[in-house]
């Protein structure tokens, strides 16, 4: 199933995936406890194949749809 977001949507790991792969120009791969499930993050990009380019508080990183889920924002 393929989630739909757009940039500026905040969003929360719902999984961990075998690794993480860094949004930078030339991506380097980091181990998947880099960063935690329910980490929220704020949508960059999106990219070919199901990925987003996704701004955590450690970083930038590529995240497939499928381990994310959105965040509501809180009602005032």
């Amino acid at each position: 199933m393929t989630t739909e977001f757009t940039v500026g949507d905040r969003v929360r790991l719902t999984a961990l995936p075998p690794y993480f792969k860094t949004a930078d120009p030339m991506p380097m791969l980091r181990p998947a406890d880099t960063l935690p499930v329910g980490a929220e993050g704020i949508i960059q990009s999106r990219r070919p194949g199901g990925y987003w380019g996704i701004k955590f508080d450690k970083g930038a990183f590529l995240v497939d749809s499928q381990y994310l889920e959105s965040v509501e924002a809180p009602a005032d």
